[in-house]
């Protein structure tokens, strides 16, 4: 039978990964020779319990900190190889954040603050605010841009961060508890863009989480705990859901 779906390939490919901070008897290893990669058209999810190093794999996939040995390929580029300067290019092109602490500007419309990232990459004021309005639209806040953040609730202003990371259609988007200060109406809308992100051409999604809720919406699911992968595991193609409970 012909196979019309897009073929999976590997994009983020970490081999042998460590990192530790402290140095001589002080020295805390966080990262112990981690091996795991992310596919085009997939969330995978990173879970496990806190300070097992998640967020610390996660920076150092996005390029935001240095490993101290292995290997970080992101789309056939070692990142440990890339000068600064063209890491700082290379992460504005192809990978899209969205942080705990959402790091809006106040100062900023909504829409100003989405359309940060195409404004980096040179697009006209005119045709970001018109892209970062449509974004806006898909978390549902498409009437609200010419608001400050400050007029938010916390997951609403979480909604802005995650339209802000999405709006200049990175091949890899990666979040660091992304659902946490949202209720699950606001998580269903969330988790359903991401899908959609994932499932587009040559696009990787990786969410570091600690909600259970949405696990069923990861494609994988691997496993920290003290520094280490202990699993990986593969998920069923089910429907799905967002589950309607408070997160442990």
């Amino acid at each position: 039978m012909l196979d019309l779906t897009p073929s999976s390939r590997i994009v983020v490919d970490v081999r042998n990964v460590q990192k530790g901070f402290g140095e001589g008897a002080n020295r805390v290893a966080v990262l112990k020779n981690v091996s795991i990669e992310a596919r085009t058209g997939e969330i995978m999810m990173l879970v496990g319990p806190s300070g097992c190093g998640k967020t610390t794999l996660l920076s150092a996939i996005a390029g935001t900190l240095q490993i101290e040995s292995g290997t970080i390929n992101v789309f056939g580029n070692e990142l440990e190889k890339m000068s600064g300067s063209a890491l700082t290019r290379f992460r504005a092109a192809n990978i899209g954040f969205i942080f705990q602490q959402f790091n809006l500007i106040p100062t900023l419309t909504l829409a100003e603050n989405v359309g940060v990232p195409l404004l980096i990459q040179g697009i006209s004021s005119s045709k970001a605010l018109k892209r970062s309005r449509e974004m806006l639209d898909k978390v549902g806040l498409g009437e609200r841009w010419s608001e400050r953040p400050n007029k938010l609730s916390g997951g609403q202003q979480q909604r802005v961060a995650i339209a802000r990371a999405l709006v200049h259609e990175p091949p890899l988007v990666i979040c660091d508890e992304p659902t946490a200060a949202l209720d699950a109406q606001n998580g269903e809308i969330v988790l359903d863009l991401f899908r959609q992100v994932a499932r587009s051409p040559e696009r990787a999604v990786i969410i570091v989480t600690h909600d259970s809720r949405i696990f069923s919406y990861a494609d994988r699911i691997a496993r920290m705990d003290d520094g280490e992968i202990v699993d990986v595991k593969e998920q069923t193609s089910q429907q799905p859901q967002f589950v309607h409970e408070h997160a442990h």
